[in-house]
């Protein structure tokens, strides 16, 4: 009898050091966040995800159009070339496509305070891509070059792409890819919105149409090299892939609303030429 009264104690003495433990890590948890967040460190996160994340932006687009500036040369034998640049897309894919997913931000919320994450995640995006640019080595064969008036229909369909893109983004009036929204919401003492389901623009052809521009800008190059076919093709394959991968975080968040959406309209290629009303 003294023993199971020893035994309930100990259980008891146990589960009360659980709770206290537990509730000790929210307040220090709680108090993490509440110091973490100051408007110093917020305007340093601000500053870092427009230089990192526009920065890269802005090269990857002329990348794009150019091909790779092979700022660095490694002196690679074409195999490794090849092995090379389709690992430094692949940690790019692994980094971008991880990051955003929601499973990791739950995880993230318990270091880094809930404004910060979106801003994070352009800086840590904004140096793979950087890396992927700078670190990127050509290679041979060249399979075409295009000159003349070749030349300048690829420069036509590239422009013609960034065009819809940008017509993409504005159909999203809310669109964030720096991760400040949060961030000013914060300083200004606003609570963020909740975001809604809404169909306008290009959005109304195609559910993805920002990957769509992005995949034609990416063959819109006028030259073709062994480096860039590989950059073309696997590039094409993530986007494919990442449009699946956040079908399902959109299906989350939205519900019965995007499953009616994915029914009307397709998910990257246009159906029809008459928009969904």
């Amino acid at each position: 009898m003294k023993f199971r009264l020893n035994q309930e104690t100990n259980e008891k003495s146990n589960k009360d050091s659980w709770t206290t433990l537990n509730t000790t890590f929210i307040n220090f948890r709680e108090d993490f966040e509440m110091a973490s967040f100051n408007r110093s460190t917020a305007y340093v996160m601000i500053c870092l995800a427009v230089l990192f994340g526009g920065g890269s932006l802005m090269a990857f687009l002329l990348f794009l159009l150019t091909g790779s500036p092979e700022l660095i040369s490694l002196n690679l034998h074409a195999g490794e070339v090849l092995w090379w640049d389709a690992g430094l897309s692949i940690a790019f894919f692994i980094q971008h496509s991880g990051m955003i997913r929601r499973s990791f931000r739950q995880r993230l919320a318990h270091f880094l305070p809930k404004e910060y994450e979106g801003a994070a995640y352009a800086i840590v995006s904004g140096i793979f891509l950087f890396a992927v640019i700078v670190l990127w080595q050509k290679s041979f064969p060249v399979f075409t070059v295009s000159r003349g008036v070749f030349r300048w229909l690829f420069y036509i369909a590239y422009l013609l792409s960034l065009i819809g893109f940008i017509w993409g983004v504005r159909a999203l009036k809310v669109f964030d890819p720096y991760g400040l929204r949060p961030i000013l919401g914060r300083l200004r003492g606003r609570e963020p919105r909740p975001l809604a389901l809404t169909i306008r623009g290009p959005y109304r052809w195609v559910r993805h149409p920002l990957y769509l521009f992005m995949t034609l800008m990416i063959w819109s190059c006028p030259d073709l090299t062994g480096d860039r076919l590989l950059f073309n093709s696997l590039w094409t394959i993530w986007i494919v892939i990442g449009s699946i991968l956040e079908e399902r975080d959109l299906v989350s968040e939205f519900g019965d609303a995007y499953r009616e959406y994915q029914r009307k309209v397709p998910m990257l290629i246009p159906r029809r030429l008459r928009p969904i009303e």
